[in-house]
């Protein structure tokens, strides 16, 4: 396998709920900043229109890359890590 660093601007999902910020798991942001030296990432959350309702400091397990083009069947599959 190979191995992948969170960039900006990639556009991410919530692997668990955060109550305590009114997220569910599968919400989509994009991650803004990189924090405490790439272990961890703001992430904001837009509505339609582009307004953010909500910026949150993450762990790379919190998160999850999302891709938007068909994964080539010779390319093994990538472990994000911070």
């Amino acid at each position: 396998m190979t191995t992948k660093t969170i960039s900006l601007l990639e556009v991410v999902a919530l692997t668990a709920d955060l109550p305590e910020y009114s997220l569910r798991r599968g919400q989509v942001g994009t991650v803004v900043e990189t924090l405490a030296n790439g272990t961890a990432f703001e992430v904001e959350f837009s509505d339609r229109n582009g307004r953010t309702y909500e910026s949150v400091g993450l762990h790379p397990e919190q998160i999850m890359v999302l891709h938007f083009e068909p994964a080539s069947p010779d390319i093994e599959p990538e472990i994000v890590k911070a």
